[in-house]
């Protein structure tokens, strides 16, 4: 077993885990990670759990200290940097007529990497323009380019259901959502009703869809044949809640709960 640690970058980001590395904290903890961009300050949301280590499918990088107050200081600093950063780079996209839109900047805490992220309806060759933020910032840079959920999820908004994105309040993971999902819980394909305020199919028919499915068990589907008091009747609707179909035979209809 291996102790680890739930770590957040950002209150809307997904969570990850880094090994304990011998260290207590509480949750909104403030620590130094080490991740494959460089060293990075993130905030505890799971202070421990143990974990096989046999489960895991890649090494865990470690929680390398609490974060000091000069730590807090160098990530406040980066930040205020990164807005000054933008800027530019939004001036440098209109020199060269790039088609693209950035949505946030970041620094790894020693600066060692510069990451910016950008939205666009094309594939950018951006390789002046990282030649020149490098020039001017004298570090790594990375510009990548993320899907318009990823946008929505930063701006935020209200859904076609009125309450607040869920993309925006609780979901961490953007898994990708597919038409079977919205065939599966018998929703007419109209982009108006299926889609939300960023275009793409509602994130909830993905979390939704493995309750449909355990509730489809054992249903027939709509088309079917089905016996019904030794007649055979064509199946025209299923409700999975109440676990009843609707069945149609020579213009008569009937309702079975099963």
């Amino acid at each position: 077993m291996v102790k680890v640690c739930g770590v957040k970058f950002t209150d809307k980001g997904r969570m990850y885990y880094f090994k304990k590395n011998g260290i207590d904290f509480d949750i909104d903890t403030k620590v130094v990670v080490e991740t494959e961009r460089g060293l990075q300050i993130g905030t505890i949301v799971r202070p421990s759990k143990d974990i096989e280590e046999s489960s895991l499918v890649s090494p865990l990088k470690d929680v390398v200290r609490i974060a000091s107050k000069y730590d807090l200081k160098q990530h406040k600093g980066n930040e205020n940097e990164c807005k000054k950063a933008l800027k530019i780079a939004e001036d440098l996209v209109k020199e060269l007529g790039l088609k693209m839109k950035f949505l946030d900047a970041s620094y790894t805490l020693d600066r060692t990497q510069l990451l910016f992220n950008f939205i666009s309806d094309e594939r950018v060759d951006f390789r002046e323009l990282a030649k020149r933020l490098a020039a001017i910032y004298k570090t790594r840079i990375e510009l990548r380019q993320i899907g318009i959920r990823d946008k929505a999820r930063d701006v935020g908004g209200i859904g076609p259901c009125g309450r607040f994105l869920c993309c925006n309040t609780f979901l961490t993971d953007l898994n990708s959502v597919t038409i079977n999902m919205a065939k599966n819980q018998n929703l007419a394909l109209n982009p108006t009703k299926i889609n939300g305020v960023c275009g793409r199919l509602l994130c909830c028919l993905g979390y939704e869809d493995s309750i449909y499915t355990e509730l489809r068990e054992g249903l027939p589907e709509v088309g079917d044949t089905y016996e019904y008091n030794d007649k055979d009747y064509k199946v025209i609707d299923v409700d999975v809640f109440k676990r009843k179909i609707t069945l149609e035979k020579d213009n008569t209809k009937e309702e079975v709960y099963l």
